[in-house]
């Protein structure tokens, strides 16, 4: 066990310290200074996001092991801990406006977002199974009542209800495979499963990699363990569904991909039909699914379910080359979704907030910029080029194609032109039907995410080095 020496051996932790206390000042000057402390306490929160986002700059380069191999300080989690605090950040953002809004002023609401991104930070590094689940139920027990913090609209309470109810029921799943791997290899950590299961496994092993993968599977809303996905989505406060649609995501994807690669390197054909198995589901029904929903909302809870099933074709490879693909993939599917979200967010009428598609009518009229944006933003979620999002296609299809995976990518390719049908009814409905009333003004913030996702979106072809660095770089670390 290397013990810690000196408080600079804590420095690969500094944002998580960060979070931790600021999480935990928040919450006491929200109680000294009383409900009506709401608005400036939730502004702070994203302000220490933002000083845990400058904290990995502190963070010294290389690889740490930190608490006996607990936490894995890596290019991987850095790349993807940036990437949670910017999709945690920006759900915040969304969220200001709309608590005003909506007089839902709570200063706990802030805090509770700060928490869960504690848990997803935790969740990235976690090198053994108990840092895994450690951080997974942290990152979930405030996901669970930042779901239901509307608390007048019935709605919002029964999604926190049915996303706790499941997500109860996998963590336990999650944590009987974990039980089952410990039992047959002996050990916990990473390290030492991977050296356990050099020569194969036994089908005790396979048995708890099975359920190990349901409560990952659940995290990511990947098929078949999606039910909870457009309810939840649909019923929580829209800022609310922004979060869940892209920082737990991150985390979620990250200890799919870390778990797998490095801890089970040697049964790699094993997961490796699992994961193609559950990819193909998920881009099916999230292609399908979807054409019938009216409610925007709702597609995008079926949008999110196929794009995590794009996410893993990356990582059905196991190569290198295929966990770039997919930490490309995120980022992207971060802009994106946030973009969307913004727009969605905005869709007001008389301060009454509207969900269907049939609202967004004539939007290219009324607000030319927005619509211009959004229908940007859905040309990207199909992944039609030269946007971001058929960059995020283009990178997991190749690495599918280099593993000899083709029939994967194929139907990859195949689901994703089913899937552009209904990106390109909304872009239809703005610019072709008849407007109906205008919705009210945009707020700053709002409108401050949705042009800096909108512009990501526009311009990676022009500038994609950083990211593809970045992300080249942080699968190299993995393997």
């Amino acid at each position: 066990m290397n013990h810690l020496t000196h408080w600079s051996d804590l420095l690969p932790v500094l944002p998580e310290l960060v979070l931790a206390f600021g999480a935990m000042l928040m919450l006491m000057v929200g109680v000294a200074l009383g409900e009506r402390s709401g608005r400036v306490v939730n502004s702070w929160c994203v302000l220490v996001l933002v000083a845990a986002g400058a904290a990995m700059l502190w963070v010294p380069a290389g690889s740490h092991s930190l608490f006996g191999g607990s936490l894995l300080v890596d290019d991987f989690a850095r790349f993807l801990k940036l990437l949670a605090l910017a999709g945690s950040a920006g759900a915040l953002l969304l969220s200001l406006d709309w608590l005003a809004i909506e007089k839902q002023q709570r200063f706990e609401y802030g805090a509770l977002f700060i928490l869960s991104t504690l848990g997803m930070m935790m969740l990235i590094s976690a090198g053994d199974l108990i840092a895994l689940y450690l951080g997974l139920e942290l990152m979930s027990l405030a996901l669970y009542v930042v779901a239901a913090s509307h608390r007048e609209n019935v709605r919002s309470t029964e999604a926190g209800l049915k996303y706790f109810v499941l997500g109860a029921l996998s963590s336990g799943m999650l944590l009987y495979g974990a039980s089952l791997i410990y039992g047959f290899t002996g050990t916990i950590s990473f390290a030492g499963i991977a050296k356990a299961t050099q020569a194969g496994a036994s089908i005790g092993l396979i048995f708890g990699l099975v359920f190990l993968f349901v409560g990952f599977c659940f995290k990511i809303s990947a098929v078949p363990f999606h039910m909870w996905t457009p309810d939840v989505y649909e019923g929580a406060p829209s800022p609310v569904t922004a979060f869940f649609a892209s920082a737990p995501k991150v985390a979620a994807i990250a200890i799919f991909v870390r778990a797998t690669i490095t801890a089970f390197p040697g049964i790699t054909h094993e997961w490796q039909q699992i994961v193609v198995f559950v990819s193909i589901l998920s881009m099916a029904l999230g292609s399908f699914a979807a054409i019938g929903q009216r409610n925007i909302k709702r597609l995008m809870a079926y949008s999110s379910i196929g794009h995590m099933g794009f996410a893993l074709v990356g990582l059905a490879a196991a190569s290198p080359e295929g966990v770039q693909g997919v930490l490309v993939y995120m980022a992207i599917y971060v802009a994106m979704t946030l973009g969307t979200f913004a727009v969605i967010v905005a869709m007001r009428r008389q301060g009454v907030a509207v969900e269907q598609i049939s609202d967004l009518a004539g939007l290219a009229r009324t607000h030319p910029t927005m619509g211009f944006l959004m229908a940007m933003l859905m040309f990207s979620l199909a992944g039609i080029p030269p946007l971001a999002g058929f960059f995020a296609k283009f990178y997991v299809f190749l690495a599918a194609i280099n593993a000899g995976l083709y029939a994967l990518a194929v139907i990859g390719v195949l689901t994703s032109v089913v899937g552009a049908y209904y990106y390109l009814m909304i872009v239809k409905t703005m610019y072709f039907d008849d407007p109906v009333a205008r919705f009210d003004r945009v707020p700053g913030l709002i409108g401050l995410v949705l042009g800096v996702t909108g512009v990501v979106n526009l311009l990676f072809f022009a500038w994609p080095a950083p990211i593809l660095g970045a992300a080249t770089a942080a699968a190299k670390s993995l393997f």
